[in-house]
């Protein structure tokens, strides 16, 4: 049988050439790929050099400036003075207040976040899946400031949280709570403890999602020969689980501690008169107009998430991210 002169002719194995600036164009950026990468990376890279890292290191410039104490002007001369100032008993423990917080808060969102984690890791599927990461991420979808005054009713002292312990006759328990030194407070609203509380709420699904992650990536089987091998579930839990799980759980405190260590609005509205970093960085360049010492503050979270982020990245954190 003969095949036909429409079925004989070949199809073209080319398209043919566009002509003009856009068919030279089109040679260029074929024949160099690299090329129309870097053009295609330029905006952004230049917006993020300009405008972001531009500005941070115009503040960070004004840290090695100093207040003049008579004039109140900036003094824009190189000088370690204002780093002096940040080394006061007073600037010292806004610091040392605001990375205790952090790291408290980071620890309560690993464990608060592992068994919630674990649980959609292993034993969620289909729909309930679907449901977990529904309920994880419906909070992120809503106002922040929303949240935080919300949590501000919650925790006032006619609150409901007041109201529900004093129907479980344990009032007396939040008393006594509210009555300590350093977590207490006239309400949980105006108290470190609810402080602590809202920063844990708010952050905890930046926790959840990377334990979960890490935990989808540890093999089934090596649970199963663990307890073949005659591990007890701790033993399973300290020698499989945990160590496995330890990327995601640093790769989420990178979140939580360095958005506790930055944030400033939580502690305004819901704490007491004592100031974190990011209060004290809103407070020096705005009210005080002392915008070295200002500058000076933000250098410290800077520094911190440096060596925090340098160890993160030794321990494969970014691997989990």
């Amino acid at each position: 049988m003969t095949l036909t002169a429409t079925q004989a002719k070949p199809a073209p194995a080319l398209l043919p050439r566009a002509g003009g600036l856009r068919g030279a164009l089109s040679d260029l950026f074929w024949r160099k790929p690299k090329l129309l990468l870097l053009l295609m990376l330029l905006p952004p890279v230049l917006w993020l050099g300009i405008v972001y890292i531009g500005s941070l290191f115009a503040l960070l410039l004004q840290s090695f400036f100093s207040i003049d104490e008579f004039s109140g002007l900036i003094n824009r001369q190189f000088t370690l003075k204002t780093y002096g100032d940040l080394l006061q008993a007073a600037n010292l423990d806004i610091i040392l207040r605001t990375v205790t917080m952090a790291a408290l808060v980071t620890l309560a969102s690993a464990i608060i976040a592992f068994p919630i984690a674990y649980y959609a890791a292993r034993y969620a599927r289909g729909r309930w899946k679907a449901l977990f990461y529904l309920g994880i991420m419906l909070p992120l979808w809503s106002s922040y400031l929303v949240k935080i005054y919300a949590w501000k009713l919650i925790l006032a002292k006619e609150g409901i949280l007041t109201w529900l312990l004093a129907k479980l006759h344990l009032l007396w328990l939040l008393d006594g709570w509210l009555s300590l030194p350093i977590v207490g407070g006239n309400s949980l609203s105006v108290s470190p403890t609810g402080t602590f509380i809202v920063f844990v709420y708010v952050w905890l699904p930046f926790m959840i999602l990377p334990v979960q992650a890490a935990l989808e990536r540890v093999p089934g089987n090596l649970v199963e020969a663990s307890s073949d091998l005659g591990a007890s579930p701790g033993q399973t839990f300290r020698n499989v689980l945990f160590p496995l799980a330890l990327p995601g759980i640093v790769a989420g405190s990178i979140f939580t501690f360095s958005l506790t260590l930055g944030d400033y609005i939580i502690p305004q509205i819901i704490g007491t008169s004592r100031l974190f970093i990011g209060q004290a960085v809103y407070s020096q360049q705005g009210t005080a107009g002392n915008i070295p010492l200002a500058a000076a503050f933000t250098v410290v979270p800077i520094v911190i998430m440096g060596f925090y982020l340098w160890g993160a990245k030794r321990m494969g954190a970014f691997d989990a991210l």
